[in-house]
């Protein structure tokens, strides 16, 4: 109809939600910093009930809606073109990021306050290109115009800037180019609550939900739940003998045990297999691992079928490997913890009948998520939880919550990690979930395979006999 009547799509659906009972939408529509619903709510005082789907998901959605970035490059490209009129401003905010440059003596560095001269060079530049769009809203470079949006959204944070986020700068450095490091300035939300409690309090309620809202404490203080919130805890719809969760204690997934790791990890699943042929997820803590281990699984167990998760795969390369999941299929996905297939996917039945997780799910450490860290560590004293533990926890639970999605499921799970088995790690985990240890005899490691990969091909062919329409030529 938008394009029908030559309108904006978007606000044709800003005026048909005047005339709307349910309104279903993402996360941003309504938490972000200029949501167009928050401000019809707030500018019709409608009475709104907001039901948040996967609220995990909102603390670092949150994060990123609460945070911005301005590129050094791009302020170099965009003064090269600039009109005239904004040379001064522009000259003058690339003269006072360059101050700001020349005082960091490592790549990555959190600035405790952030520089007085820079905010008002950067409010001049707003200004300025807001009287050239005044002009002549035609003829603007769409590099500048991107730009200008980047710098009001950047500008805007500074102003409500606090505790709850932190500035820090980023040098990149060009091998074999004479120019200079450029860097790039972040207000980073750490803390989303300051930013969300306003869109609680302007709605009659807001019912969260979440398979993975453990412990309550790290999800109140993140999303700024009031402290009368009442929570629910609904009893799992699934009989614990539905699903064996196996804790594999033998095995390092540390980065420096990763290499180690690969070959035991490959016996596991191809014992595994054996035992049970089917379709199996494997999750990698990254696409390096992930490709070593199914390196190794597909040279040491050939007949086994296996797909891999590409890198900055396309939407068709994700359908096609979603596809590979066939009611009483047989074969090996690898995959991402945290990627496109660790949650959000549904694979009923026999489509998948096991999981096997080789990673906490712990975010890369770096420096900018050790920064987070110290930051959280001020704000609530348990900074490698709230920044490490808690979130990569989380992403384990969803993974493993692929296996088991109708009570007539029966699958299995297996954690790859001596920490699993470590009491704090077992408290936040489901409490449904039965979970045995496995020793190093149980799985293999150490000892060769307990069967050879002929076994597998016999019995695919046993398999094959008893199908419908089997052919034995």
């Amino acid at each position: 109809i938008a394009r029908q009547h030559r309108v904006c799509p978007y606000y044709l659906t800003q005026e048909l939600v005047r005339w709307t009972d349910v309104v279903i939408a993402d996360y941003n529509y309504v938490f972000d910093g200029t949501a167009a619903l928050h401000v019809l709510t707030l500018a019709n005082e409608w009475k709104v009930a907001l039901l948040v789907d996967e609220a995990h998901n909102l603390v670092e959605r949150a994060r990123s809606m609460y945070s911005a970035e301005l590129s050094q490059s791009e302020l170099r490209l965009v003064r090269r073109a600039a009109p005239r009129t904004l040379n001064r401003p522009l000259g003058r905010l690339a003269g006072a990021w360059a101050s700001i440059a020349k005082t960091q003596s490592t790549s990555y560095v959190v600035i405790d306050a952030i520089p007085e001269h820079f905010v008002s060079c950067l409010s001049e530049v707003v200004s300025a290109i807001n009287n050239l769009l005044a002009e002549t809203p035609a003829d603007v470079d769409p590099q500048l115009l991107r730009f200008y949006f980047d710098a009001v959204h950047f500008q805007r944070l500074v102003e409500s800037y606090g505790a709850h986020s932190m500035f820090d700068s980023t040098l990149v450095r060009n091998p074999g180019s004479r120019q200079a490091a450029v860097s790039t300035l972040c207000v980073r939300n750490v803390v989303p609550a300051t930013f969300l409690r306003p869109r609680y309090a302007a709605a009659a309620a807001t019912v969260m939900f979440s398979a993975t809202l453990t412990p309550r404490h790290f999800y109140a203080d993140m999303l700024g739940l009031p402290a009368d919130t009442a929570w629910l805890e609904v009893e799992a719809p699934f009989k614990p003998s539905q699903l064996a969760v196996r804790v594999v204690t033998s095995v390092s997934t540390r980065f420096a045990d990763r290499i180690a790791s690969v070959q035991p990890i490959a016996r596991l699943i191809a014992s595994q297999y054996e035992h049970r042929p089917g379709n199996y997820l494997a999750f990698f803590s990254s696409f390096d691992y992930l490709e070593r281990a199914a390196e190794a699984f597909a040279s040491m167990y050939p007949l086994v079928p296996q797909w891999v998760q590409g890198r900055r795969q396309l939407e068709s390369e994700r359908a096609g490997f979603l596809d590979r999941f066939k009611t009483d299929g047989r074969g090996i996905g690898f995959a991402v913890l945290g990627g496109s297939f660790g949650e959000g996917i549904d694979l009923p039945g026999t489509k998948l009948i096991g999981a096997f997780i080789a990673t906490l799910g712990l975010p890369q450490v770096n420096p900018v998520n050790d920064a987070i860290k110290t930051r959280l560590e001020r704000a609530f004293g348990t900074g490698y939880d709230y920044a490490y533990l808690y979130p990569g926890l989380r992403k384990v639970v969803q993974a493993a919550g692929r296996v088991i999605r109708t009570q007539e499921d029966i699958g299995v799970v297996y954690l790859i990690d001596d920490r699993f088995d470590r009491p704090q790690i077992r408290a936040l985990l489901p409490s449904w979930w039965q979970r045995c240890r496995l020793d190093d005899a149980a799985i293999g490691v150490g000892v060769a395979p307990d069967f050879h990969p002929c076994d597998l091909q016999r019995h695919a062919l046993v398999v094959a006999r008893q199908a419908p329409g089997y052919d034995p030529d």
